[in-house]
């Protein structure tokens, strides 16, 4: 796609580029509600309508001040019925691709795919290659039935399929979910495979006022990984697990978790807040797209989206460094589009005869699921352990009044020759029962706690002592655990 541009001017050619995209969505899109609600059948995945739009116009299309073109839409009745999925009304569609410019992104991958955004925060448009498109077109039946199954998923919400022909060039685009929303400052960005073989970002994306970091990035800078509560830890990792198995039945490989981190505390210092105002000094409003934020994905309900999306977070999910610093997670699945065929094959079998083959990121479909899971439930997402409480949180026993030093008292190895004379200091003295109304006096030198017999472990080493002098206070130890 970028060979295309050299001989144009890029800046014009970008514009023109995004004003055909939305020209010709704005077209699609308007068409196709005038067709009736039907069940989506089988031949609907295959279906591709195409449309010519001159210039100057003619009976059916508007005119325009781009070169003439041709816009296709590949399974137009199925994406709508995805977009009805997702709570994607037809109007709000039209006015977030269409109402005002798209935003385009720098790419924060070697795929050499242009992204743009929606001036709203909710879509993201990506070119994609041939393959790539062919590989969706025959993934849609299947698509279909996941989505069905379980709309909750950080796989990638697939909103749209076109192609833009000019020129004898074809550019192909994907409209999806945009996973790391603009209002949302991203600290820390990662795309993580789970493998090791120059899994680190490039002294070039390194220079970048926001780099887009990798796996052995992610060790050295969040070593402890990132703590979630147990019910967020589990909800997460069980979507992660669900869309892997459906990855790896597509033979499908090469697939990154997209990681943004937003350090609250770090926000606080540097006097934002999340849900700050975009770089374009407007304050987006919330998502409106059902299941599209993180928190959504792993464990939201389509009736309460709006509840779970709000200012405070933005979708987000909340966890903590091992530093107890609060963070907000954004995360979903990207570039599914990479099936395990034969070129591929041969990638990974020479690689593997170079380098160690586990730490490759091409691998079969089945390892690499694996993998990738493995990595995220151990080095990149970990739970927060519950603090462990002994049966009474604070143990109280008493121990008798010594007017020695608290040595002396503690002792346990002092002469038994002394016993008789540490029987008359200890008379006076009263024990937690007699504190309590209950007369009990101590009769051994040695102290015991009560009859719960709590051990002293490392865990529970911390004691308060108040000791006991002549005036008939008690030395009272509280074992903390």
């Amino acid at each position: 796609l970028q060979s295309c541009f050299q001989t144009v001017d890029i800046t014009t050619t970008s514009s023109a580029l995004k004003g055909a995209i939305q020209l010709g969505i704005g077209y699609t899109v308007g068409n196709l509600t005038s067709k009736p609600d039907r069940d989506v059948l089988m031949q609907d995945f295959y279906v591709v309508e195409s449309v010519f739009l001159p210039s100057e116009g003619s009976n059916l299309t508007p005119a325009h001040h781009y070169p003439d073109f041709r816009f296709k839409t590949y399974a137009p009745l199925a994406f709508r019925y995805f977009r009805d999925l997702f709570g994607i009304k037809p109007d709000d569609y039209l006015y977030s691709l269409v109402n005002e410019p798209l935003i385009e992104l720098t790419n924060p991958g070697a795929s050499g795919s242009l992204f743009y955004l929606t001036s709203d925060d909710e879509f993201i448009i990506k070119t994609v290659q041939h393959k790539e498109a062919k590989f969706l077109q025959r993934l849609l039946p299947g698509y279909y039935m996941n989505l069905n199954q379980n709309p909750r998923t950080l796989l990638p919400k697939f909103y749209g399929l076109y192609c833009i022909q000019s020129g004898g060039i074809n550019i192909r685009l994907v409209v999806m979910n945009n996973v790391l929303p603009r209002s949302v400052k991203m600290h820390y960005k990662y795309d993580l495979k789970g493998s090791t073989y120059k899994r680190r970002a490039s002294r070039k994306e390194r220079e970048k006022s926001s780099p887009t970091y990798k796996d052995l990035d992610f060790q050295d800078m969040h070593e402890e990984g990132l703590y979630f509560d147990t019910e967020t830890y589990n909800n997460l990792m069980k979507t992660l697990q669900r869309d892997c198995r459906v990855l790896e039945s597509f033979k499908i490989m090469d697939y990154s978790l997209l990681l943004g981190v937003h350090v609250l505390d770090q926000s606080q210092r540097e006097g934002g807040e999340p849900g700050q105002a975009g770089s374009d000094g407007r304050r987006p409003v919330g998502q409106r797209v059902l299941y599209s934020t993180a928190m959504e994905s792993i464990q939201g309900d389509g009736k309460a989206a709006e509840a779970l999306t709000t200012d405070d977070t933005m979708g987000g999910i909340p966890a903590k460094t091992h530093k107890e610093e609060k963070l907000l997670i954004f995360l979903g699945i990207i570039d599914i589009l990479q099936s395990y065929r034969f070129i591929k094959k041969l990638e990974h079998s020479w690689k593997a005869l170079v380098y160690d083959g586990d730490s490759v990121s091409v691998h079969r479909p089945g390892f690499y699921a694996s993998r990738f899971l493995k990595f995220m439930s151990t080095s990149v997402f970990r739970k927060t352990q519950p603090l462990r409480f002994s049966p009474s949180k604070r143990t109280r026993t008493s121990i008798p009044a010594l007017k020695s030093s608290s040595q002396e008292i503690l002792s346990s190895n002092q002469d038994e020759g002394n016993e008789g004379e540490r029987r008359d200091r200890l008379g006076g003295a009263r024990s937690l029962a007699s504190l309590d109304g209950q007369e009990d006096v101590a009769s051994s030198s040695t102290f015991t706690l009560e009859d719960s017999a709590i051990c002293l472990t490392s865990e529970q080493s911390t004691m308060d002592v108040d000791i006991d002098r002549d005036d008939g206070s008690v030395l009272d130890v509280y074992l903390v655990s």
